[in-house]
Parts: structure tokens; C-alpha cells; sequence
């Protein structure tokens, strides 16, 4: 899959959380910018997600009920969508953005790689 990488000088937010989206030596990509809150909001939600999961893990060791269950891993389901919402929202500010006012090459991998995004994610 194609993806953009863009220089922290193309995106204005992007001096300010650090580099973004480009290659570092190592390979190593990173989003142009993220929102503190934003990312505090996604690592509290994570955590309550792994709660859930664990809770799932006993409910399926204690034969509890087959509904119950179901409802649980319903309610994960759309807590990981939710995640799934703040970074595709962080991604098209800042990373899609960048890469597509930078224009050429990383604008064009960048449309490829939001079309991919949305025939993966949109299942």
C-alpha cells in the first residue's frame, strides 16, 4: 500500500508536536500532528477497551450467558470505532492534509492510501 510521507515544514501544526508522517532512518512513521487531548482521550478509551476485553475473557471462562456476552462484545465493538473516529479525523486534519497541499507524489499516495482506508475500514 502506498503511503505519503511529508516533511514536518509542510503542515504549520506540525512544528509544534514534532515531525510527522516522514521516514526517519529507522522507517519509523509518525502523524504530522496529534492533539494532546485528543491522544489522552484515545489512550483512556484504549484502556477501558482492554477492561472490556479482559471482562470478556471471564464472562467466556464462567459460561455466562450467550446474549450477555454478545451485548459486551457489541459495546467493544463500538468503543474501537470510536478510536477509529479520532484518528481518521487527526489523519485527514493533519497527515492527509500535509500530503495533499504538498502536492505530486505524496498527494497522489495519499488519495490511494485514503481509498484503501475506506474500502478496509468501511467493512
Amino acid at each position: 500500500m502506498p503511503s505519503a510521507h511529508v516533511s514536518a515544514s509542510a503542515h504549520p501544526d506540525a512544528s509544534a508536536v514534532g515531525c510527522g508522517c516522514a521516514v526517519h532512518g529507522d522507517g519509523d512513521r509518525k502523524a504530522v500532528a496529534v492533539d494532546p487531548d485528543t491522544k489522552a482521550r484515545n489512550l483512556t478509551r484504549l484502556r477501558r477497551i482492554e477492561g472490556q476485553i479482559r471482562g470478556l475473557h471471564k464472562m467466556v471462562e464462567e459460561d455466562r450467558y450467550c446474549a450477555d456476552i454478545l451485548t459486551q462484545i457489541s459495546s467493544a465493538h463500538e468503543a474501537l470505532r470510536a478510536v477509529g473516529r479520532e484518528l481518521m479525523r487527526n489523519h485527514l486534519k493533519h497527515c492527509a492534509a500535509a500530503a495533499i497541499a504538498a502536492g505530486g507524489v505524496e498527494r497522489d499516495a495519499m488519495y490511494d492510501e485514503l481509498v484503501d482506508m475506506m474500502y478496509k475500514h468501511s467493512r
